[in-house]
């Protein structure tokens, strides 16, 4: 399996009014084609500055990084789909035209392009609601049709930077075990931003620990559940041990 994203010692500085803020300093990362990857770390440490830079929204100011065979360095990416805190739908369209924005935003949408729509939203149990407008559906369903909408275009790279953060515990875990199947259905190559340790846990192949400002990589932790997750997972010895050994680095962090 050959790598997609390849990170050499990235970094990343804003300029301030008041001096120069170190984002991210000395990230080297490798992953590879299908896997799942999650980022943890604490508040301000860059975690979202590097989603950035993966789906060429910002550049990086120090060191190399490769997506496919494309240096990385500013500029919308077509190779990438994005999933946010929020699912930001544009309230006026219905589920169907939101899921298509991204394909409409390049060029006229086409009836091969309504028919991957409609089953991604069928793979996500949203088929009957794909004429609804937003503010029909309940918060993680349009989190659902914010995951077909960042598919509906092919991207080889799915990012998601908190993406159930906003939503209550049981949805949540709901939503856990979805992306899961989403994952292993299309194959895609994912990238996790999250506060969760559990969530990274249940969720990912490898998870990336990162330290406060600047953000460094200060452990990477292979997963050793296989791919298919289920919520008994939680409550197993080993899991609870695999959230343990992450908490840490941040008790040691906050002393």
């Amino acid at each position: 399996m050959r790598p997609l994203v390849e990170l050499d010692h990235l970094g990343k500085v804003y300029s301030t009014r008041t001096g120069d803020v170190v984002a991210l300093q000395d990230v080297s990362l490798t992953i590879d084609e299908g896997e799942f990857v999650a980022v943890v770390g604490p508040s301000g440490c860059g975690k979202t500055t590097l989603l950035k830079i993966l789906a060429n929204l910002e550049e990086h100011t120090h060191g190399v990084g490769i997506l496919g065979a494309k240096e990385l360095g500013g500029g919308r990416s077509s190779d990438v789909g994005m999933v946010f805190q929020k699912a930001t739908l544009l309230p006026w369209l219905d589920i169907l035209a939101n899921v298509l924005l991204p394909v409409t935003l390049e060029r006229r949408a086409t009836p091969a392009d309504k028919e991957t729509a409609l089953g991604l939203l069928r793979m996500v149990g949203l088929e009957d609601f794909a004429r609804k407008r937003p503010n029909e559906l309940s918060g993680g369903m349009q989190q659902r049709a914010a995951i077909c909408r960042a598919l509906v275009h092919e991207p080889s790279l799915l990012l998601m930077d908190e993406p159930f953060g906003a939503l209550d515990a049981m949805t949540r875990d709901a939503l856990n075990v979805e992306v899961n199947r989403i994952w292993r259905e299309t194959h895609k190559t994912a990238v996790l931003i999250t506060h969760s340790i559990p969530e990274a846990v249940f969720l990912a192949e490898r998870v990336i620990v990162m330290s406060p400002r600047p953000g460094r990589i200060v452990e990477e932790i292979s997963i050793p559940f296989g791919k298919e997750r289920t919520l008994e997972l939680m409550g197993t010895a080993e899991f609870a041990a695999l959230c343990a050994r992450i908490r840490r680095h941040f008790e040691v962090s906050a002393a």
